[in-house]
């Protein structure tokens, strides 16, 4: 079957540490891994920033006071998924170092996540919810010969 179409826009905001971020996600991977999360052709910018600014945004579209990880605008579902993935490198970095991860590794994951969010996946509403999303999350990391996650 067929991989979904899809449109990438990769930006990086200013960031100290730009070079260690680009070389953690080439563009080839990128859309590998959002690709293998797609169930429908999409259109997608993916948005690497600043502490700052991923502070800013979860603030304002999410009323949370603190950079995270990643945060999904999704815009439509259907026909055509459209959505924006903004990673914090700052918060992504931390984290990826904490459980011992390698960076790109550690993006991967995240892409996937963000984009099973832009198509409608919720891990908050429920722990069933959150084990399904948690799964098919591993399924599709395994299928890009990425580790489970979760372990």
């Amino acid at each position: 079957m067929a991989l979904p179409s899809l449109t990438l826009s990769l930006q990086f905001g200013e960031l100290a540490d730009a070079a260690t971020h680009r070389a953690a996600l080439p563009r080839h991977w990128v859309i590998r891994c959002i690709r293998h999360a797609l169930d429908a052709d999409a259109e997608i910018t993916v948005r690497i920033v600043d502490a700052e600014e991923g502070q800013a945004l979860n603030r304002d579209y999410r009323g949370r006071d603190y950079a995270t990880n990643v945060l999904t605008f999704d815009y439509a579902i259907e026909p055509v998924v459209m959505a924006d993935l903004v990673l914090c490198a700052p918060v992504v970095a931390r984290e990826a170092a904490e459980l011992k991860k390698p960076l790109t590794q550690h993006y991967a994951h995240l892409l996937v996540h963000g984009t099973l969010h832009a198509q409608g996946w919720d891990h908050e509403t429920g722990e069933a919810d959150a084990e399904e999303m948690e799964a098919r999350e591993t399924e599709i990391l395994a299928g890009l010969g990425q580790p489970n996650p979760y372990r």
